[in-house]
């Protein structure tokens, strides 16, 4: 029988789309935080469950399993037992992790929806959707490109313009077709559900305020949406694959997969129920009033959590409401997004074939969960974090306390009068446990990490001021009683990491020669009694190499092709539609001389790795030779060359240019010689003039290098602009 005592706390992870493979963004974002957080919870004593599942209906799916080639139940049969396989890797304890294309999803959905219909909170609305003949199906708004009604860009997307930046509506395109199998969908006139918000707001509105726990950016951004007004939501789609609509006349639509995906946290919750003794111990969590939600998503998922999902709970009025939304940023790689069609970041199936412990991987990747800001995997740190921090911190004192108990002191433990040292050590193990403790309560999981680390630093500093391996010559009393002090210390240790880093937990547990039955509280108190024998002492971490973060890159940097995932064979490379008619390469400027025929005028020798090139460039009035010097440029390499004042200039570097400045693209992380161009298209190399270079729709846009409204890149980053925020680059 559950505890009637204890309190609950459900915490719930946003389910991800069963298209796609997780990649290390996904992991910080949502699945480790939460992990880490219902560790704490269990370990603190709270009843606690960890629920998730994949989110497997609507057009995602539909979508994802005809661009494949298979049918939309495979595909999600195939991407949930990888999803799964990957979580179990990195030791994500779920308590239930479910899919919404099961029954029990179904049918708690279907109830869930007919309460809310009955009550007058759905409406009936008439709509027009492009619809495709040839794919039978109506087409997300994503899913249909052609002409921008605004500016005639020819490739805007049905939701909005690349170039112009301006919302739209599939409908309205010129020109418009499926970008599936490129014929032209027709608007269809159909009939479609809707939440009606605006029957919500005020009660929506006054529990928001409420939760005065929530961060800043959770909160002003749900106020956010309710200022600008809440509108109905349609919840239906003309689809095949997800939860049918039980109301006559929608015999042929499903629910639109925001609708019926949240409700996926109550049927996770109940499929658990259902796998124990007790199949209604799901209602302790969802309408106990005393029990608590934890949320944790993307900030891309903010809305739903703050909003959507919400709403749909008031008008049901049966479940609780979240208590905590952990609403966290995005994390990059390398200082640019995650991609896997450019092969930019860490993708979560090539993993466990790194020969990298799975509590390594959650160190570094604890460190980088983006609580306030976005964060930034960078191997750099990796190493560094893994071998100054994880071992040169954490794992050096558990092994030097340790091994110098089992090769001095016959593993056994002792302890005599204690010092003032002693004591104050004590006393800094009482308080910080209770910061750590309260920082887990905010759900400020690195400060917390931090705080533990902080203490481990102690530990050493604790050794290495008492020395040991000189007091085992002169003092033996003093000697033992430091490692008596030591060895508790890295059960405190232990206890404190267990929620980040589990398997290290139980190695030192192993070492120390007890069982991992501590509770939280237990990791304040000295816990190891005189004449506790140690069992061993074992290095925890390999060190981490420059030669192996290499072998690292080229094994988890690649993502696996969909087609290698379900035994297709691989496409056939289709030349891009996108043809960009720069060669922009990345230089570095070597070189800098006045022209002797012009007094604006500089002559630049610049390295673009393969070849040298001397460009004349107007920067005179806007850099100094030393601002020049060996700084990396962005520059034109098929301008047709010009005589300018008498000498040649084979090229152009470009600069952005409002009404009072000028600056240079300032390329950060790339190297010389690499190709700078917008992402998906493919440079043609034919000679230009300056007439042709001049038509180009080449502009700064918040500070970024863009051709088309798209910005420029290489692999390694988009490419900013010195000086100027929206102007002319030329």
């Amino acid at each position: 029988m559950l505890n009637q005592e204890k309190e609950r706390r459900l915490i719930l992870c946003a389910l991800p789309y069963a298209n796609n493979v997780p990649h290390i963004g996904n992991i910080v974002g949502s699945h480790l935080p939460a992990d880490i957080f219902a560790r704490y919870c269990r370990l603190k004593g709270y009843e606690t469950l960890l629920i998730g599942g994949t989110d497997e209906n609507g057009t995602p799916t539909e979508v994802a399993a005809r661009e494949v080639g298979v049918t939309p139940q495979k595909l999600v049969d195939e991407f949930h037992k990888i999803h799964k396989s990957i979580y179990d890797w990195f030791l994500i304890s779920y308590d239930n992790f479910s899919r919404t294309s099961k029954p029990i999803h179904h049918k708690t959905t279907k109830t869930f929806f007919t309460d809310i219909y009955s009550k007058g909170y759905i409406i009936e609305k008439e709509i027009k959707v492009p619809f495709c003949k040839k794919c039978d199906m109506a087409l997300p708004d994503r899913y249909v490109e052609g002409t921008c009604p605004n500016c005639n860009y020819e490739k805007a997307r049905g939701d909005q313009c690349d170039k112009c930046t301006k919302l739209l509506d599939p409908v309205d395109l010129k020109k418009p077709k499926c970008k599936i199998c490129g014929t032209e969908p027709k608007p269809k006139k159909t009939k479609h559900l809707f939440l009606d918000f605006s029957k919500l707001k005020s009660q929506l509105e006054t529990w928001i305020k409420s939760n005065t726990h929530w961060s800043d950016q959770v909160t002003s951004l749900a106020l956010g949406w309710i200022r600008e007004g809440l509108k109905p939501r349609c919840i239906t789609r003309d689809l095949k694959f997800g939860v049918q609509v039980p109301i006559p006349g929608y015999e042929e639509k499903v629910f639109y997969v925001w609708f019926d995906g949240s409700i996926g946290y109550v049927s996770s919750t109940k499929e658990w129920a259902e796998s124990t003794k007790y199949p209604d111990s799901w209602e302790l969590f969802w309408k106990n009033p005393e029990a608590k939600i934890y949320n944790f998503m993307g900030k891309d998922n903010i809305p739903f959590h703050t909003i959507f999902w919400p709403a749909m709970l008031i008008a049901y009025g049966k479940y609780n409401l979240p208590h905590q939304v952990v609403g966290l940023q995005f994390c990059n790689y390398e200082g640019d997004k995650i991609s896997k069609s450019r092969n930019w970041g860490v993708f979560c199936e090539r993993l466990p074939n790194s020969g990298i412990d799975p509590d390594v991987w959650r160190y570094y990747l604890s460190h980088l969960i983006p609580e306030t800001k976005d964060s930034d995997f960078k191997w750099d740190e990796f190493e560094a974090r893994v071998n100054n921090e994880l071992i040169g911190n954490l794992g050096n004192f558990v092994n030097r306390a340790l091994a110098f108990i089992v090769n001095h002191t016959g593993r056994k433990l002792n302890h005599h009068d204690l010092s003032q040292q002693d004591l104050n050590l004590i006393k800094s193990i009482e308080n910080h446990h209770k910061e750590i403790t309260d920082l887990f309560e905010k759900v400020k999981l690195r400060e917390a990490l931090q705080k533990i680390m902080e203490l481990s630093a102690e530990g050493n500093k604790y050794l290495q001021d008492n020395k040991p391996w000189q007091l085992i010559k002169t003092d033996q009393k003093r000697c033992e009683t430091v490692l008596y002090l030591s060895a508790n210390l890295c059960l405190n240790l232990a206890i404190l990491i267990q929620p980040f880093l589990p398997i290290t937990s139980k190695r030192i547990f192993d070492q120390l020669g007890v069982r991992d039955k501590f509770s939280w509280n237990d990791a304040k108190k000295i816990n190891l009694e005189k004449g506790q024998m140690i069992n061993k002492a074992e290095i925890l971490f390999k060190p981490i190499e420059k030669e192996k973060i290499e072998e690292l890159k080229n094994i988890v940097t690649k993502p696996t092709p969909i087609e290698e995932i379900f035994g297709l064979p691989p496409k056939k490379k289709e030349a891009p539609e996108n043809i960009f008619p720069l060669d922009l390469k990345v230089g570095k400027v070597e070189k800098v001389e006045s022209h002797p025929n012009a007094d604006k005028l500089y002559l630049l020798q610049i390295d673009f790795g393969k070849e040298k090139r001397q460009i004349i460039s107007g920067l005179k009035e806007f850099y100094t030779p030393e601002q020049l010097k060996d700084r990396k440029i962005v520059a034109v390499l098929n301008l047709k060359p010009a005589i300018i004042r008498g000498i040649e200039s084979k090229g152009m570097v470009l600069t952005g240019e409002d009404k009072n400045n000028l600056g240079l693209l300032h390329p950060k992380k790339s190297e010389p010689g690499d190709t700078v161009l917008p992402e998906n298209y493919i440079f043609d190399i034919k000679e230009i003039d300056i007439k042709q270079f001049s038509e180009l729709l080449l502009f700064v846009k918040d500070g970024k290098a863009t051709f088309e409204g798209i910005p420029l890149r290489t692999k390694k980053e988009v490419i900013e602009v010195e000086r100027v925020k929206e102007g002319k680059i030329g």
